[in-house]
């Protein structure tokens, strides 16, 4: 085990038990309520860009950051972040105006459908695009040893290197159906402020199982 293993497991701990507290939770209570947008950039700069890391830490042993880009990788997610939580919005008072029989859930069963059918729409409309931009963003921090400048950026060169299909048989057709929506189905039966909390902690976690897949493979 790295010294950096027991420092994250300490900075994982110490996150888990503080919102826990009813105290600590408040306070990301009210901090969400007076700026959402705000809140979900920097969940996903922090979580999702942590994922990544402790990926790469799973497949080469190491937390070295060299070409790893931990900054733009930070920024980028939060704005990715920022985008995951209006889309939330949009589809989750969007989908239930498409399906009248989910607008006053009655019983679990009926609010059940609603999560169902509202991660369905949004992980077949949203999310492909999502991945796809995340994926050349990372091959261009990649391309600059771990920079991202706008000025070399050639969008037509990063879309014509994409492994087409790694993309449709493994992002898009098993991750979307086997993970993001039950994963998001169950984000939807969530109150609204931990939403995007939880969205983050599913990327830590599919970073996880990724990084312990590339290693095996």
């Amino acid at each position: 085990m790295l010294i950096g293993d027991v420092v994250a497991f300490v900075i994982f701990s110490g996150l888990v038990t503080g919102f826990a507290l009813p105290e600590t939770r408040a306070l990301y209570d009210a901090a969400y309520t007076a700026a959402p947008a705000l809140v979900s950039f920097i969940k996903f700069s922090l979580l999702a860009t942590g994922g990544e890391w402790i990926a790469r830490r799973i497949k080469t042993n190491s937390y070295s950051a060299r070409g790893f880009g931990l900054f733009p990788k930070a920024i980028i997610w939060g704005v990715l972040g920022v985008f995951i939580f209006w889309a939330f919005l949009i589809f989750g008072k969007g989908v239930p105006y498409a399906f009248p029989v989910i607008q006053q859930p009655v019983d679990f069963g009926t609010k059940l459908l609603g999560a169902f059918l509202i991660s369905l729409m949004m992980n077949l409309i949203f999310s492909p695009i999502l991945m796809l931009t995340h994926h050349l963003t990372d091959a261009h921090i990649s391309n600059n040893n771990g920079k991202f400048p706008f000025k070399g950026l050639k969008m037509r060169s990063l879309l014509e290197n994409i492994d087409w299909s790694r993309m449709w048989n493994f992002v898009f057709k098993k991750t979307i159906p086997l993970f993001w929506i039950p994963a998001h189905t169950i984000t939807f039966l969530l109150l609204s402020q931990y939403r995007t909390l939880f969205a983050a902690l599913l990327s830590v976690a599919l970073g996880i199982l990724l990084g312990i897949a590339n290693r095996k493979r």
